[in-house]
């Protein structure tokens, strides 16, 4: 583990310094994750709507990341939880994230008909929901939170 991050101290720092760096790299990673599951969509053979419909479902999913985090922010009470989040904080990154990922697919592919996959795509039983788009969100937010955490250390300390 990173001693800096272990020892950052992220409540002296402008809280609003940190949503903006948090949706940036939720908005990157994601938007990489979006481009490589292109392909279990319906409708995406033309990279024109793959970069569009993927930059927008890339946003959307930045916003879902800060949910995460806000999540976090009141279930643990401290707005630094993710820079060592322990086993209280992955679980609430879990939880959070499983919950978002199945309701926002649930809801997209069945009521909002958003989306269609291909054969291709992995489905959960009995929901009938894509693997892969509920995946992402138990396995980027770790991620994106760790960048941002270890940024902000970085950050903080060059001050």
């Amino acid at each position: 583990m990173n001693r800096e991050v272990s020892t950052i101290q992220i409540p002296q720092m402008r809280t609003i310094w940190l949503f903006p760096r948090l949706l940036l790299v939720a908005i990157l990673i994601n938007y990489i994750w979006e481009i490589a599951q292109s392909p279990l969509y319906v409708g995406m053979d033309d990279f024109a709507v793959v970069w569009w419909h993927c930059g927008l479902a890339a946003l959307g999913d930045g916003l879902l990341v800060l949910l995460i985090y806000a999540a976090g922010w009141a279930v643990l009470r401290r707005r630094d939880w993710f820079v060592q989040p322990g086993a209280s904080g992955y679980a609430v990154m879990l939880l959070a994230g499983l919950v978002i990922g199945v309701s926002s697919e649930w809801l997209a592919v069945f009521v909002a008909n958003r989306w269609t996959y291909t054969a291709r795509m992995p489905l959960i039983p009995m929901l009938n929901i894509g693997l892969v788009p509920v995946a992402q969100m138990l396995v980027l937010p770790p991620l994106i939170f760790r960048i941002v955490a270890v940024w902000c250390s970085r950050a903080f300390a060059a001050r």
